[in-house]
Formats: C-alpha cells, structure tokens, sequence
C-alpha cells in the first residue's frame, strides 16, 4: 500500500512542538509494517522565519521511509515546489494522509484528491478546536467551508485524537466520516528509579509558547502557592510572545525560580524530564497533548488542565485534571506537593506501556487506510449527516 504523508512542516523543524514529533513517531511506527510503502512530501519551513538546514541532516539508514523536503517560497510554508511536485505523487499513491488545517498543503491536496478520487485520511492536530482566545475567526470559517467543498464522506475520514477533538471538529467540516485514533508514545528504558526530592517541587513546562498554552496562569499560580516551587520552561514560540513571559516572570518576583531553556530534543528533553518532580500542561485547549504521555513514560506524573483530554490522569492516579485559572493550578501545586508522585509516575508508566503503543496507532490507521481503500467502514468510523445534532 502507498502511502502519501503530506505536512506543511516536519522532522527535524521543532517550531511547532507536540505535533511535529508526533508525525515523526507515527511515520516511523507506519514505515515499520511491511505493506506500508510511505513517502513525506514537505517543505523546509521550521516555524514563519527558520528554515531546516537540510545540509546538516545526517542519513538515518534506519529510516524506511523518504522524506521530500521542498524549499518554502514565501512565509510561513508556502513552496511552489511542493505544488508543481504534488499532483504527480498524489497519482502515485493509495491513500494520501494529510496533517494540519490552515495551511498552503492543504486546499490544493483535498482539491488534486477529489479530482483523482483518492481516499484521505486528514489529521487536523487540533486546529479545529476553539477557545477564548481563538483568532480571525471568520477567515477560519470561510476556509473551512472550502474545505469542505472538496469532501466526502464515503472518501475523507477526519483523523481525532480524542472524543472532544472529533466533536469539535465535526461542527466545522461536515462533509467526512471520522474516526478517533489517539497517538502513541515511546516508553523508554529508565536508567534510574525516580525517587522523591527534597527541596521545592520542580515543575515542568514543555511545548509551544503561545497564548493558547496557559503560562501565564501557571506563572501566576506559582505567586499564589503555599508550596514552595521552581519551573523550567522548555519551548520556543513567537519573540514577542516568549518577551510578554519574561516581563510576566519579572512584574511577579519569580526571576530566581523560574528558567527558560528554549527548545529542547533528545538527550536534553530527557534530562528535563529525569529532574522534574511533575509535568504542567496548563493549556486552555489541547488536541491530544503529546507531553503528557511523554512524562507519564518516564514516570513523571502530571496536572493537566480541563481543557486537555486527559481526565484519566485521577482515575487512574497518576496526576490532577484541574480547571484553567491561576487559582485552580495554585491549588493542584499545593496538592501535588503532598502527594506520592513516586508511585504516581510508576501508575502513569504502566497505563501508557498498556495502552499507548504506536504499534497500536499504527495498526489502527493502516486498518482506516484499508477500509478507505476497500471502500469499506470501519466499526469505529463515524458518519453523521447532521454533526451538531451528534
């Protein structure tokens, strides 16, 4: 089976945190089934100014997948390499996965796949969601509406993560099935058994700095907690945005507790994770959330945010799903310094061995490529005539 990965941006780009590394690990994890044949067409965009240094990449030989990195004309992802380049690699193909939603791949592909009658499975990454803060609107709606013009049902499944990420979705593209298939992760062998800190509690922060994040509660919640704590703040985001944190870090006293470290991959990311006690995911609204299960992989417990989809983290005694504001976090900080995150992390640890394989994933979606390509439904896909009724 042929299959097409079309991303406005991907490995090793870091711009856009959890979603870049997640599409990395699932091509990785479909590359590794001996029916998949898959290709990645892409641009060289790391983020509106960066572009990869391709000369810099050394060969994976490891790899069973290509990579077909087209250089970005104009900002932030828009490369007319990639369009003369895409019609001829959609023909070729199966099926054609497509990541993101407000991007330049993204028309053109629907549009080239309907006029070739090519199935798609369509990873939206949570740009569908809403929060309070969600701008142009308008703009969204009219985009999405010709997104939809080129559509259907039987043809173009909707890739979620989670149920609040399809129902949300759903209320905006109408014309797709859907499936939810939520992502794996990586369970690494520890070196070292956690054990629990003496000191004040090491919070952690990893992902995109933007508003949609939470930060600047979390920064307001360290100024309200009774617990003593520190936070390493790993990401890279906007200029202005990350200039509004360190201004926020100022105006509130914390420049002795709290560090900011920039992106950090591999190695590094691992050691951030080895000297935190817990992982913060704060965000008004996530998708998925892929640093979640990368500290409950390493034994880090969490407190995740009501706007994550993640309420399993208490019934499963690994972490606190709490609301947004600042109060809310300077509670769970409170809570989550008496509380036995040694055991906790080693609960998290075994939920994602149990159910958060890319194996798993992969299986999954090979089995959606299947279907799409039989014309057949799968029993977990969903078709809803009317989804604001769902």
């Amino acid at each position: 089976m042929k299959v097409l990965f079309i991303s406005p941006s991907f490995y090793p780009a870091t711009y856009y945190g959890g979603p870049l590394s997640l599409n990395h690990a699932m091509c990785e994890s479909l590359s590794r089934n001996d029916d998949i044949q898959l290709q990645v067409l892409t641009t060289d965009a790391d983020g509106p100014q960066r572009r990869i240094d391709l000369s810099s990449i050394e060969p994976d030989k490891k790899r069973n997948f290509a990579i077909h990195y087209c250089r970005r004309t104009i900002h932030p992802d828009i490369s007319l390499k990639l369009l003369a380049r895409l019609p001829a690699m959609i023909r070729g193909a199966d099926v054609v996965h497509l990541n993101g939603v407000y991007s330049f791949t993204t028309i053109p592909t629907l549009a080239l796949c309907r006029l070739m009658r090519k199935p798609v499975v369509w990873s939206t990454l949570g740009a569908l969601q809403r929060w309070r803060g969600t701008r142009r609107e308008r703009m969204k709606h009219i985009f999405e509406r010709a997104c939809d013009a080129f559509c259907e049902g039987e043809r173009v499944v909707l890739h979620t993560a989670s149920d609040e990420e399809e129902f949300e979705s759903r209320r905006r593209i109408n014309n797709v099935s859907s499936i939810v298939i939520p992502y794996g992760t990586c369970v690494p062998n520890l070196d070292h058994e956690r054990v629990t800190h003496k000191g004040p509690l090491r919070l952690l922060f990893i992902g995109r700095l933007d508003p949609i994040k939470g930060i600047e509660n979390l920064l307001r919640a360290m100024t309200l907690a009774k617990a003593g704590v520190t936070l390493s703040v790993c990401g890279e985001g906007d200029a202005a945005y990350e200039g509004l944190l360190r201004l926020r870090v100022s105006e509130f006293g914390l420049e002795s507790r709290v560090r900011f470290h920039g992106a950090v991959v591999g190695d590094a990311k691992d050691q951030h994770f080895r000297e935190a006690d817990i992982c913060v995911v704060p965000s008004f609204k996530e998708s998925f959330g892929a640093v979640v299960t990368e500290a409950l992989a390493r034994a880090v417990p969490v407190i995740a945010s009501r706007g994550t989809p993640w309420q399993k983290l208490e019934e499963l005694g690994c972490g606190l799903w709490i609301g947004t504001e600042a109060e809310d976090l300077a509670q769970a900080i409170n809570r989550a310094a008496t509380m036995p995150l040694t055991e906790m992390g080693r609960r998290g640890r075994e939920w994602m061995k149990r159910d958060f394989s890319w194996d798993r994933t992969a299986a999954k979606l090979i089995q959606t490529y299947r279907n799409l390509i039989d014309g057949r439904q799968h029993e977990d896909l969903k078709v809803i005539a009317d989804p604001k009724a769902a």
